[in-house]
């Protein structure tokens, strides 16, 4: 390894936020992931006067869209606004989100009463104990090995009628097929536009489907997909496929791999499920709950289709169910207390 390479290897990453202080001593919650879902959470339980830290590697998932769509009262926002909204707001209640990478979490000993610990270190030797975790660690998308693809992914390349579709109404779209999932994909993207192409690139598309692509209007190619083609300016144009023809198109629907963010969580022993076409994550239960006594997951992480909206009202009910399980174990606490102290009242 070269002097370059090896300062590169080591550099530190600039926080893309001002980052709190990490708290000392236990606190109450540690949320993983500072997302829609991780915020809420932390909003949630900072407001119910909670000690909670978020722990925040600043890579969200829609980074490279310029915009949130389909989220009421915010539609049109673009997503680094709504991330710093939310952590303003966690901080107004006296929680803290911290920029940090976590590589480790597991439980720890439990406290001299029974409660729950956890302890998470972070990438640069942090370590930081709580007595409740919530997991919203998202997921990341992973594209077909397509030269040009990952190049316009977020703008002309897009995965989400319900993210994208009015921006790219009207315009030649076309559907970069990678398994069954395209098929939904290509009947709600033709309700937005008529010019659509459908581009099995290997996978298989039955008669029936063929069908009623064809009753829609929906041009089916079964050659492959080789590259992307930009013009001039550097904008999409088209797809070239493997016999050298070029399709034009402006857009391109693809419904990429969804692989939760599981790095570094392994200690934790989360279940994980598999969830048909659509990738792994977390398997949860009522609110987030987890077959792992202490542990939440919310978002992205277990439920990949899950939007902004969906994301933060999932975070928000992990929040209020760590908080309801906090007070309980804070009331058992409290009784063993009396009851230890009892004894000793009695012998006075």
């Amino acid at each position: 390894m070269t002097d370059k390479e090896r300062q590169e290897a080591t550099a530190v990453t600039p926080p893309p936020y001002a980052s709190d202080a990490l708290a000392e001593g236990t606190v109450d919650a540690l949320v993983i992931g500072g997302g829609a879902a991780g915020l809420n959470g932390a909003l949630i339980l900072a407001r119910s006067r909670r000690s909670v830290v978020v722990i925040d590697s600043g890579l969200p998932r829609n980074a490279s869209a310029e915009a949130v769509h389909g989220l009421l009262a915010l539609d049109g926002t673009p997503p680094p606004e709504i991330l710093r909204r939310g952590r303003e707001q966690v901080r107004q209640y006296g929680g803290r989100v911290v920029f940090g990478e976590v590589v480790s979490a597991e439980p720890a000993a439990p406290s001299a009463d029974g409660d729950l610990r956890f302890t998470v270190t972070l990438a640069d030797g942090r370590r930081t104990t709580a007595r409740r975790v919530l997991v919203a660690t998202g997921l990341k998308d992973v594209l077909p090995e397509v030269p040009g693809l990952a190049e316009h992914w977020g703008h002309s390349v897009v995965h989400c009628p319900y993210c994208h579709g009015w921006e790219v109404r009207d315009e030649p779209v076309g559907i970069l097929a990678t398994g069954p999932a395209s098929i939904g994909h290509a009947y709600l993207f033709r309700q937005l536009t008529e010019g659509l192409t459908y581009f099995t690139h290997g996978t298989d598309l039955d008669e029936d489907s063929r069908a009623r692509f064809a009753a829609r209007g929906i041009r089916v190619v079964d050659t492959p997909v080789t590259e992307v083609v930009d013009d001039e300016d550097g904008a999409l144009a088209g797809v070239r496929l493997a016999d050298g023809q070029v399709v034009a198109r402006r857009v391109l629907a693809v419904a990429p791999q969804m692989q939760a963010r599981t790095q570094g969580l392994e200690g934790l022993g989360l279940p994980v499920r598999d969830l048909p076409n659509m990738g792994r994550g977390f398997a949860s239960g009522m609110a987030g709950s987890s077959e792992v006594p202490g542990v939440w997951v919310a978002g992205n992480v277990t439920d990949p289709v899950a939007q902004v909206g969906a994301s933060a009202a999932a975070g928000a009910l992990a929040g209020a169910d760590i908080n309801k399980m906090l007070a309980i174990a804070d009331t058992d606490a409290a009784l063993q207390g009396i009851a230890e102290a009892s004894p000793q009242a009695a012998t006075r």
